[in-house]
């Protein structure tokens, strides 16, 4: 699955073979069923030792509030684990916030116990040694609990949020505040199981289990049918999810002041790797999504972006609502086969695509990593082709203001009605992003 370590690996997700199998872990056993794990007090973010890092403040006029909910649906047993009896997840919603939101504490990016989780398994680890980011002192910009800044009579635009496979929620925090801080709802979903780890609210953390099914895959020669299963299982947790939000009255998931706050009836999802993968074909198989963008995610089950066996049904398909293609350096509808695929077969009305490229990016680039990597490097003296493998060369100030203005200028066409004129053609605002003719 494409990643940072191998361009091209395989097609949906962020796994990367030498950053997720070369290095193992003991926590990733086929079982994977959740368990309880303590979290000792000098776990607490600030104590552990090893590299610090900041994400960049949110630019837009909100502060951002945000609450995590643990959501069980009742209707489907979880496909990863045998015995459990229903598939649980854990998601965060992002909001505006009022001004006083800084009297309550910043979300942490990651619990300790998760932080443990993606210190043991994740895409930097060719590059950044075992033990030496402390992952879980990194905070995000929103403030929990913080109450809803919402004028009365208007409610607010929703999007969700995939991460690549293998990767926590938190990655795409970025992205994510900074959208609530423009006046969205953004509701960020962890895969279960797939992630390195997620912690619920009564202490119990679930494990991968991706490290060994890619391997049994791998034995069995079944690629195919995991990089299938695992979209299936993100769109169906992504429609789980969907559904759950728009529960009313007692029903409710929401905590009482975000309820009847969120306009379920302009939803749209975007989603770096298999996260943008699963933000097109929930699309294409649920019409609540009226947009969807994905940020660099092959939409075929193939080992090779180049290869156009084994597509998507999006890809097949096409799509008959807007469809945003954001690609690192060389992928472009010219060069991936399934985003040619999509491309050609987008004829319904409806229909409208840009594909946009990020000079210099790479793949990591639309994650939280573009800002965390060169702080990485220059506390840990990792050299410049280990960033650039991870990161690219475009400047991260510069990657990550583009990535806010188009991800923005999407869902503010297509979910608020508000044309800037920034994704009809080159701007010399962002010299760096290439429209792909």
């Amino acid at each position: 699955m494409r990643g940072i370590a191998r361009r091209r690996v395989a097609g949906i997700g962020a796994l990367v073979v030498a950053g997720v199998l070369a290095t193992g872990w003991a926590g990733s056993a086929a079982s994977g069923a959740p368990v309880p794990v303590p979290v000792h007090p000098a776990a607490a973010a600030g104590d552990r030792a090893g590299a610090r890092l900041t994400l960049p403040a949110p630019t837009g006029r909100y502060q951002v509030g945000t609450v995590s909910l643990h959501l069980t649906d009742r209707g489907r047993r979880d496909p990863w684990v045998a015995g459990q009896a229903h598939r649980e997840l854990m998601v965060s919603v992002r909001y505006p916030a009022t001004e006083d939101a800084g009297r309550f504490p910043r979300a942490p990016q990651l619990t300790p116990a998760e932080a443990a989780g993606f210190d043991a398994m994740n895409n930097f680890s060719e590059y950044v040694p075992k033990g030496k980011v402390a992952w879980d002192a990194t905070l995000t910009h929103a403030h929990t609990g913080a109450p809803v800044a919402l004028r009365p009579g208007r409610r607010l635009p929703v999007v969700l949020y995939s991460p690549g496979a293998g990767d926590p929620r938190s990655l795409g925090s970025t992205l994510c505040d900074e959208l609530a801080s423009r006046g969205y709802a953004v509701v960020t979903v962890d895969h279960t199981y797939e992630a390195p780890a997620v912690q619920f609210p009564d202490g119990r953390v679930a494990r991968s289990v991706l490290p060994a099914e890619l391997a049994k895959a791998q034995r069995t020669g079944r690629i195919t049918q995991l990089l299938e299963k695992v979209s299936g299982v993100r769109v169906a947790d992504t429609r789980f999810v969907l559904g759950a939000l728009a529960r009313t009255g007692a029903g409710s998931v929401l905590p009482a002041a975000l309820r009847g706050a969120l306009d379920t009836g302009a939803v749209g999802m975007f989603g770096q790797s298999a996260g943008g993968f699963t933000a097109a074909q929930t699309m294409h198989d649920d019409p609540r999504i009226r947009a969807a963008a994905d940020l660099d995610g092959v939409l075929g089950y193939t080992q090779h972006d180049d290869d156009p066996s084994h597509p998507s049904t999006v890809a097949r398909d096409g799509v008959d609502r807007p469809l945003l293609l954001m690609g690192m350096a060389g992928d472009t509808h010219h060069t991936v086969a399934s985003w040619d695929a999509v491309w050609r077969h987008s004829t319904r009305p409806g229909a409208w695509l840009r594909d946009l490229t990020l000079t210099g990016g790479r793949h990591a680039s639309y994650t939280d990593a573009e800002a965390l990597v060169p702080q990485i490097a220059r506390q840990l003296g990792l050299s410049r082709k280990a960033v650039t493998a991870m990161v690219g060369t475009v400047a991260p100030e510069r990657a990550i203001a583009a990535e806010r203005a188009y991800v923005t200028a999407f869902f503010d066409r297509w979910l608020r009605g508000r044309d800037t004129g920034l994704l009809d053609g080159p701007s010399r605002r962002y010299p760096e992003v290439r429209f792909v003719p």
